[in-house]
């Protein structure tokens, strides 16, 4: 009889681990949730260095954190089920807004106005804090084959709700390899930047190029457009992968100079 009552507590474990694989997270989600209410619904101050301790008196002019940049990825890893168990243990330290897998289904693992983990140690233009203004989406693929078309017709539904929900410019929808050039290479070449550009997802070089001038200055265009130079080499490696995508490399030839100076015309 006790064996007996053993083996249905571990089935109704087993079933309800079925139904929701997530649920630890979920709890955990919540529960950080209730903190962050708690904490800024504390009308407390601190003290300041001169003894002072400002006197509370709340406004009724405020809102929420507005998103202004989407940032697309690529998971690097071999399945959506990899992924999400990533992204729910505190251990790995990284998150994201939306994973899309690759037969098109959507998986918001945050809320849009809260700060995920995706951008790392990033900047773009003078924004070095990428995560607290960005929306992140993952798209589940491993880096080295096509993204499907049922996962991109995913993501321009996704960020065509984004784009008007939260007013983000055209050419603030950006790679993980524009904001961080030195280290990351995601979204792959494969990623269909020129598609998603014609329906109003960032720029793109016109097909004709007009000659740069003799004294146009690529290093400041690139800071211009948003990317850190401070490794030039990688700036332009990662140029490339977002608009040429069949010469990834750091050559500044001719028509690396005359793209660049297209998309730097279009800021």
């Amino acid at each position: 009889m006790k064996n007996y009552f053993y083996a249905i507590i571990a089935l109704f474990i087993l079933n309800s681990c079925k139904i929701n694989p997530y649920r630890l997270s979920d709890r955990s989600y919540k529960k950080q949730i209730k903190a962050y209410q708690k904490s800024i619904g504390n009308a407390d101050t601190k003290p300041l260095e001169n003894g002072q301790t400002p006197k509370w008196i709340s406004t009724v002019n405020f809102n929420l954190r507005k998103p202004n940049f989407v940032v697309i990825h690529h998971t690097a890893q071999d399945s959506l089920q990899q992924t999400l168990r990533t992204f729910t243990l505190s251990k790995t330290q990284v998150s994201a807004h939306y994973v899309i897998s690759d037969d098109g289904t959507v998986v918001q693992m945050l809320n849009d106005y809260l700060r995920a983990w995706h951008g790392g140690n990033a900047s773009w233009g003078k924004n070095t804090d990428i995560n607290s203004a960005s929306i992140g989406i993952e798209l589940d693929n491993n880096g080295f084959e096509p993204f499907s078309e049922a996962q991109i017709n995913s993501l321009v539904a996704l960020l065509t709700r984004l784009k008007k929900d939260y007013n983000i410019p055209t050419n603030n929808i950006i790679a993980h390899s524009d904001i961080a050039p030195s280290r990351k290479a995601d979204p792959s070449a494969f990623f269909p930047w020129k598609n998603l550009a014609a329906l109003g997802f960032g720029f793109w070089p016109e097909d004709q190029l007009e000659k740069a001038p003799d004294y146009f200055n690529v290093e400041q265009a690139l800071r211009i457009i948003g990317y850190n130079t401070q490794n030039l080499s990688s700036a332009i490696k990662a140029f490339k992968l977002h608009y040429i995508q069949t010469e990834v490399d750091d050559t500044l030839d001719e028509k690396t100079i005359n793209t660049i100076y297209s998309i730097y015309k279009k800021q």
